[in-house]
Parts: structure tokens; sequence; C-alpha cells
């Protein structure tokens, strides 16, 4: 009876299987849809300043319409003007950031219909009687993103552009007196007053156009036409609305809870700053500075080598690198390479570009401190029998290390500093951390400033140590 039992058993364990392997794995196995935003544009694309999660009213959107489709609502952070280079690479399959459908980006991209609708208004200081008009912007100064197409219709009209990160930088610099206007929808504007209530600013003129906001995918995408049936869905279901009064149907009539203070907005972000340094920034700092100490040796080594093409190798990387910016070699490495069919995750490729750009100086402060090594060390040793390679490993590359500590330390504490530029390439650094921090609330001063006392903190523990170093390696040295 036992045999008979433990076989029916596991005849009933194997249907179990089929049906979860018929039921589930499906479901599981559909791949997430992924959307690249900005995650500093509130309230559209924002942290929550509590919870610190991803938050706004494309992010709901896009999450609404994942859900339509049966999948998983995956984002990817991106400054605005590397979305749509993020976009082409492959990084993700829609961008979710109010972007509007305009003719140009309809000739190399595919767009959803239009889930939302904007007003263009040109916002100005509050004592500004000069701007009535969309006319009255010739000559004028005004600040926004190099792609948006609100900083394209300014320069249609004559003015002059201060090309900045973000819109929430641009009102910043308007409210600050520093431009004279800033192009943007009606909702931007109401919700600036809502997190800034004091802010001096007014909408100064109305554009005539109204921008249909929509998700743009590459050419020919298959799943255009799936998100466009799910925005129906959504549209007709009443979900658009209730996520549009939830974000930005804002009341401005004072009854809103009075905006965090300068304290205890920094308060609040201290630790995920901390946080982001410990887990990110410095493990970043440290591979990158250990991986290019070694390319740095073998360049050093290769330019003071007497073969001439290892000589020739050496300086022309090291002059690719002296003499392209860092922020150029992350793009290339980040959003050129899956143009070959490279495409590294962010961490590894700020690593790699990192990590070839302090080779690159480097090497140059490793080869000038193996030839400050005097030429005797190197005759003596031939006399003891020592050869080539033995007297470079035991006896000229220690002395070279106590001599090259001081340049290496300032290229080290520049690395730490560097690491901040990763930011452009989706990794959530202390820096990101901070722009996320002050997008939905506007107190840039605080945290930008917080962030910059977390890295002159990490840079004098660097400084420290560099200095137990040296003492560490003068023990035992006779002094001159």
């Amino acid at each position: 009876m036992e045999p008979a039992i433990r076989r029916h058993a596991l005849a009933l364990f194997a249907v179990l299987c089929l049906v979860w392997n018929i039921a589930l794995v499906p479901a599981q196995a559909e791949p997430a849809l992924r959307f690249g935003t900005e995650g500093t544009y509130a309230p559209f694309s924002y942290h929550d300043p509590g919870a610190g999660e991803l938050v706004g009213y494309d992010v709901e959107v896009a999450k609404a319409v994942a859900a339509k489709l049966g999948r998983r609502a995956e984002f990817v952070e991106a400054p605005w003007d590397t979305l749509f280079a993020g976009l082409d690479a492959g990084q993700f399959e829609f961008i979710a950031n109010q972007v509007e459908a305009n003719p140009q980006r309809e000739q190399l991209y595919s767009f959803s219909t239009p889930y939302t609708y904007a007003t263009g208004v040109v916002i100005v200081r509050a004592g500004d009687t000069a701007i009535h008009t969309p006319q009255d912007l010739r000559g004028k100064l005004t600040a926004g993103t190099s792609t948006s197409n609100w900083t394209q219709a300014a320069r249609a009209l004559g003015a002059r552009v201060e090309e900045v990160a973000g819109t929430a930088e641009a009102l910043a610099l308007l409210a600050q007196g520093r431009v004279d206007a800033v192009l943007n929808d009606d909702v931007t504007f109401r919700s600036y007053l809502v997190a800034v209530p004091d802010a001096k600013i007014k909408i100064g003129a109305e554009l005539p156009e109204r921008s249909a906001i929509a998700f743009p995918a590459l050419r020919g995408s298959t799943l255009v036409g799936q998100v466009d049936a799910a925005l129906a869905d959504l549209k007709a279901d009443g979900t658009l609305t209730r996520i549009s009064e939830k974000y930005l149907h804002v009341d401005v009539s004072g009854s809103q809870a009075k905006p965090p203070s300068q304290w205890s907005t920094i308060r609040a972000n201290l630790w995920p700053m901390a946080r982001a340094l410990a887990k990110v920034t410095l493990p970043l700092a440290a591979i990158t500075f250990a991986a290019g100490l070694v390319i740095a040796l073998v360049t050093a080594l290769a330019r003071i080598s007497s073969n001439r093409a290892a000589s020739f190798a050496a300086r022309a990387y090291i002059s690719a690198i002296r003499g392209t910016p860092l922020l150029v070699q992350l793009f290339l490495i980040y959003y050129a390479l899956p143009e070959f069919g490279i495409k590294l995750p962010p961490f590894p490729a700020a690593a790699a570009a990192l990590s070839l750009n302090v080779g690159g100086y480097a090497a140059e402060a490793i080869r000038g401190a193996i030839l400050a090594v005097p030429d005797g060390q190197w005759e003596a040793s031939s006399a003891l029998g020592l050869s080539r390679g033995e007297t470079l490993r035991l006896v000229v590359l220690p002395q070279a290390l106590r001599i090259a500590v001081p340049p290496l330390s300032n290229i080290l504490v520049a690395l730490v500093k560097d690491t901040s530029l990763a930011a452009t390439i989706q990794v959530t650094e202390l820096f990101r951390t901070a722009q996320n921090a002050a997008a939905p609330t506007f107190r840039f001063f605080a945290l930008y400033l917080t962030a910059a006392v977390f890295y002159w903190a990490a840079c004098l523990v660097l400084s420290w140590l560099q200095g137990r170093l040296e003492r560490r390696l003068e023990r035992g040295t006779a002094k001159a």
C-alpha cells in the first residue's frame, strides 16, 4: 500500500509542477518595460523627500502602462540631455520625461499617443515689465536644457539661452535674477510655486501652441502600438485623470504644508548622502585607482622602453587621455560603445572610463619617479649581478614609489571628486543623490553644499593617510 501511495504522491507533485510552469513561468519570464527618466524633474519625475523612492506624474503613468501590459516598469535615471542617447543605445525602450512629440523628433523616433497636454508659457520675475508677449524675448537671456523643445522655441523667438542641466536649475536661475525668462509649461510653473511659495516669479506671456506629451521609442518599435492600447484603456477607466489630479492639479491657495526648512532638508538627506559616499563613490574611486595604477605602471614602463612601438603606443594613449575631457570619455564608453555591440552597465562603464583616465595621468607621475632614481642605482645593482628586471623590481621601483606618493595622492584626491561625473551615466553616487534630493525641494544651496562637505571630508582623510604613508616610507632613509 505504501509504494502505491508514494507513486500517487509523485504523480500529483508532477502535475502540480506542470500547472505551475504553464500558469506562472510565462508571466515571470516577461521582461520589464524600461523607461528612461531624469529623476530630478518635479512633479513629473523625482525622488520623494521622505522615502527616497522615484515618484511623479510621468513615473506613475509609466507604471500604469506597464501594469496594463502585464509587465513591471523599470526606470533608468539620467540627465535630460543624455536620455535620447540612452534610448539610441538601447538602455531603455521608452522615455518618460515630459517629451513633446514635435515634428523634428517624430522624424527620428516613434511616439505613443499623447498622455497629457501642456500650454507653453514665458515665466519671468514678478517685477518684470519688459516681457508681455513671446516676441519680447528677442535679445533676452533665457535658461533651459540643450535638447529641450522649450530651448528651441526660445531660440526661434530670438532669445539667448543659458544651457543648464534641468528645469529646476533654470527656474532657480530665474528666481535669482541671473536670466530674464524661462520657457516651460504652466503645470511646471504652478508646481514650482507650491515648492517655493515665496518665489518672485510670474507668467509673462503664453505661447500659442499646446504641446502634446508622449513616450518616444526607437523608430519602428513594435511596443508603441501596445502602449497606445494601454493608454487608451487608462484614459477610458479614469486612471490618467486620477494620476493627473494627484500630481498636477495643485492647490496654490496656501493650504499646503509649509516647505521644510534648510536644516531639516539637510538632516533628512545626511544619511542617504553618507550611504552613497560609502557604497558607491568611495568604492568606485578605490577600484578605479587600483586598476589605473596597474595601467599606469605598464604604460610608464612602455614609455621609457627602448622598443619604439611600445613607446609610441604609450605616448599615443597618454596623449589621447590627457587631451580629451573625462566627460567625453565616459560618454564614449557608455553611449557610443553599444553601437559596436559592447554594452556596459553604468557602474562598470564608469569604472572603465575612470581607470583609463587615471592610467593616463598616473603613467607620467610613475615615469618621472622612475627617472628620478639616480643612474648609480642601476650601475651598483649590475655590479652585484642583478639583472635589469631584478634591478627594476627590487631596487628602482621601491625608491620610485616614495617619490611618486605625492603626485599619485593628488590624482587620487582628484579622482574622488571626478566620480561625480558618473552621475551623467546613471550612476547614483553622492552628487546624484544630492541632485535627487534638491529637485523636488529646490534647496540647491543647502544640499549641494552638504555634498561638497562630504567630498571635502573624504579628501581630508585621504590627505591625512598620504602624510602617514610618506612618513612610513621615509623610515630608514638617509637625510640630506
